[in-house]
């Protein structure tokens, strides 16, 4: 071992660069195979204290003793040495009597690598400045300057007098607009004043360091590119402190124009008001007025299109000539989703229609008009002339969106290598019922058949498997697959599969998990956890002591429904290959099986009692019955109404222990931490166990899926959508699931809800009545807020579903209006008056009638309130003539 190798192995950084000082290069260079050799020794447990003593040795070293530009730069931004690495001083010095060419090409080199490689700027900024060289722009430099300049409490000066004296301020300010994700860095060490980036980088403009016009240019041309919020917001800010004047706003109304079309709604609000001073100047002419409205008053933001509305007006009653080409703009709101913007834009309409010059305009308002709610139809028909009544009620028919079909499942891999490919992919990322069902089945055929071709195909799958190797030994395999969280994901459950058919499991092990269990969490989803990972364990025996011939368990469609033929004739190939068929495998095939179509399940049950085997009867007799239904009850907690299930015995009898405690009982459960079961992907699994009880599932899910919108848990709605498309009576449970999805934190966990209610309604297993009611208890408890449910309701009525969403509210508002009419609470709860507003469209869209209890109190309050306003229009909907 040379003496600078020992030095660097003992951490000795001071006297490795004094060793490397006195060396020439070639010397340098025969040192360098043995440094890797020592790198490839620490990386093998980088966290010991011997590998920490010497990383930063071992650091410096290596790249004083490579000669290649792109050699030093891939040593010195090298993951294994990125915490413990040399000083960017040291690595300097080290390189500093390299050519400036050669510098260059490192700085750059360094200044290429992504930003998460966190390679020091201080050694890229040293070694630019060493060689000379152009500024690197690239992603990691620019963020690196940006947070070298805002650490002004280092040194106890500023962020303008440190740009001040910047040799590269120029390019590097023209980076800055360029770089993406940086805007959240710069709010961080910015300030309001000079003291801060916008402040400075203003400043900077006008004493001439940088030039104006490029920097504003630049700037606005960042914020019609988009980006993340937090870069909107600080490039919003640098904007604004330029403190343009008007004759800068005038040079660049173009830009104006797209960003109030489309920018984010703070930049679209900034431009609004730029054009806006312009147009009430007299400097906007109202040609590009018009433009600029017709994209403004197609966005959501009600403050936006007010805002736009109020300057038309103004526009107007300054010059009535623009009336051409005013209204016809103002008309574009017409069709905006609030029917306040809607009564706004026809009150300008009713003000200055007799302005227009021709008729073809008027006809133009005319045709626009159709789009206005029925309430203001009439008003702008005995304003524009014609006939505006509101289209024949009865002829609304619902359209909804079709229900998705179940997948019938593909037939297993045909080979091995196309199954080893499928289980790589599955091991990276859990898969759905499907394809994790039919990977499952391939692992078994192919086990049978032939076992060492398949571990052969396996290999580079088994290759990256942490168990797999000797060094693996010394820590008992199974031991991974044991705890609380062991076959949480799909993924494990063939993970556990691959180790048994590898020999990293014992026997033993198997056969003492498959007779104890390996769930012992007692929360109200360990019977579906405990059915699904014994069917895995069993699973795994088998693959070790008498491999099965295939599964008789596989689903026939992707939902997790067996069809019976296609059960009866996989136990007639059992039979006949005399193969003892697993008591997991067939008691999950028993509760896949269809039941519900009563004559296919008679048909099959003769042909499984022709068989002549024990599973036969056994498959007969349970044919002969139905899926059963669980008996639910409501109950509280907290704030949330879940449900208590009674046991259903059926399941209990003569199945497995692990499966018949799928008929246990639901009810309490412990706290939610207290449940190992946290992963998402499982639940697909646990809800193909049961594909005809969904009742039964979702009651056990209700919990998980009510944190939503009580707990503001995200994720826990997903799985709404494939109960909807499962099978068994939609009761409590799954309603009370789908009212708290629609009322969840997550705009993603909302959107599952309503597809969830599209798919019931579809299917025709919606109870509308019921879930409105449920929606009114949990909004009354606090559980769901309004303003969340108006939210996913207007996605529902998006695609079609007036009449749903309709049937759904009109047994919700009662009991919100109560509220607000007996004065039990003491202001209408937030998004009330929206929800007053969804209620009013479907209502008048659909041509509903009758009464909503309570909602004429509201109606006939004085004032003008957005609330009021809205309860009138509704009433109106439901009683034709009744007064607005």
């Amino acid at each position: 071992m040379s003496a600078l190798v020992e030095a660097v192995r003992a951490g000795r950084s001071a006297e490795v660069v004094s060793l490397l000082d006195g060396m020439t290069d070639a010397e340098r260079r025969a040192e360098f195979p043995q440094l890797r050799a020592l790198r490839k020794e620490l990386r093998a447990d980088p966290w010991t204290a011997e590998a920490r003593r010497a990383y930063p040795a071992l650091h410096a070293a290596g790249t004083a003793c490579q000669t290649g530009a792109a050699g030093v730069a891939a040593w010195i931004a090298a993951s294994d040495m990125r915490w413990w690495s040399a000083s960017p001083g040291v690595l300097i010095d080290l390189l500093g009597d390299r050519s400036p060419a050669w510098l260059a090409d490192v700085a750059h080199r360094l200044a290429a690598r992504p930003a998460s490689s966190r390679v020091p700027y201080e050694l890229m900024a040293g070694l630019v400045r060493l060689s000379g060289c152009p500024v690197p722009t690239t992603e990691a430099y620019v963020h690196g300057w940006v947070e070298h300049i805002g650490h002004v409490w280092q040194r106890g000066d500023t962020i303008l007098e440190r740009l001040r004296t910047d040799p590269h301020l120029t390019p590097l300010v023209a980076a800055l607009f360029e770089t993406a994700d940086v805007g959240g860095r710069l709010a961080w060490a910015s300030s309001e004043g000079e003291d801060g980036w916008n402040g400075a980088l203003a400043r900077l403009t006008v004493e001439g360091a940088l030039d104006r016009r490029a920097t504003v240019d630049a700037c606005v041309a960042r914020l019609l590119r988009g980006g993340p919020a937090s870069d909107h917001r600080m490039f919003l800010r640098v904007l604004q402190a330029f403190e343009l004047t008007r004759d800068e706003e005038r040079e660049r109304v173009a830009d104006w124009l797209a960003l109030a079309s489309d920018g984010p709604s703070p930049v679209a609000a900034h431009a609004q008001s730029v054009l806006a001073a312009l147009a009430l100047d007299g400097e906007l002419p109202a040609r590009r007025l018009a433009e600029m409205s017709g994209a403004v008053l197609f966005r959501t933001e009600k403050k936006i299109v007010r805002a736009q509305l109020i300057l038309l007006g103004k526009v107007l009653a300054r010059d009535a000539s623009t009336a051409d080409e005013l209204l016809p703009a103002v008309a574009q709101a017409f069709g905006h989703e609030d029917s306040e913007a809607q009564e706004r834009a026809l009150k300008l309409v009713e003000r200055h229609h007799r302005a227009l010059g021709t008729d073809a305009v008027r006809d133009e308002l005319r045709s626009a008009a159709e789009q206005l709610i029925p309430a203001l139809r009439k008003r702008a028909a005995d304003a524009l002339g014609g006939d505006l009544d509101a289209p024949d009620a009865h002829a609304y028919e619902e359209v909804l969106p079709p229900a998705p079909q179940p997948v019938r499942l593909a037939p297993a891999p045909a080979s091995v290598t196309e199954l080893a490919e499928e289980i790589g992919a599955l091991l990276a990322a859990d898969a759905d019922v499907a394809t994790f069902e039919r990977a499952l089945d391939g692992l078994v055929r192919e086990t049978h058949r032939d076992r060492e071709g398949l571990l052969e195909a396996l290999a580079p799958v088994l290759a990256r498997r942490w168990w797999y190797g000797a060094d693996a030994r010394s820590h008992p395999v199974e031991t991974s697959f044991t705890h609380p969280h062991g076959l949480a994901m799909p993924s494990q459950a063939l993970e556990l599969l691959l180790a048994t058919l590898a020999g990293a499991v014992p026997t033993a092990s198997l056969h003492h998990a498959l007779v104890h269990g390996t769930v012992s969490a007692r929360c109200v989803h360990a019977p579906l956890a405990r059915a699904f990972e014994t069917r895995v364990w069993e699973l795994a025996h088998r693959v070790r002591t008498e491999p099965l011939p295939f599964l008789l368990s596989t689903p026939t469609w992707s939902t997790g429904l067996l069809e019976p033929d296609d059960l009866v004739t996989r136990l007639d190939a059992y039979r006949g290959l005399g193969a003892r068929v697993s008591e997991t495998d067939f008691a999950l095939a028993l509760l896949r099986v269809r039941r519900g179509d009563r004559a296919r399940a008679a048909a099959a049950a003769e042909r499984a009692a022709a068989l002549g085997t024990a599973e036969g009867k056994r498959l007969a007799d349970w044919l002969a019955s139905a899926p059963p239904t669980p008996t639910c009850r409501r109950r509280t907690e907290e704030d949330r109404v879940l449900v208590d299930a009674d046991g259903i015995p059926e399941l209990g009898d003569g199945l497995p222990d692990a499966f018949g405690s799928l008929g246990e009982p639901v009810g309490g459960a412990p706290a939610r931490w207290a449940c190992p079961h946290w992963h998402e992907g499982i639940r697909p699994h646990w809800l193909a166990l049961l594909p005809e009880a969904r009742e039964l599932v979702a009651a056990r899910m209700l919990g998980d899926i009510a944190s939503t919108a009580v707990h503001d848990s995200r994720g826990e709605a997903a799985i709404l959508p494939l109960i909807a498309e499962s099978g068994g009576e939609a009761g409590e449970a799954v309603r009370l699931g789908v009212a708290h999805g629609l009322g969840a934190r997550h705009p993603e966990d909302r959107l599952a809800a309503v597809d969830a209610m599209l798919v019931l309604a579809s299917r025709g297993q919606l109870d509308t009545a019921g879930l409105g009611t449920d929606l009114g208890e949990l909004a009354r408890r606090g559980a769901v807020k309004p303003s969340r449910l108006v939210e996913s309701l207007r996605t529902a009525v998006s695609t079609g579903a007036y009449g749903t969403v309709w049937e759904t509210l009109r047994h919700t508002l009662p009991v919100l209006l109560a509220n607000v009419a007996t004065g039990a609470a003491a202001a209408p709860a937030r998004g009330l008056a929206d929800l007053l507003a969804v209620a009013a469209e479907c209502a008048e869209r659909t041509g509903a009638r009758g009464e909503v209890p309570h909602l004429a109190d509201l109606a006939d309050r004085r004032g003008s309130s957005r609330l009021t306003g809205q309860a009138r229009r509704l009433r109106t909907a439901l009683t034709p003539g009744a007064a607005a």
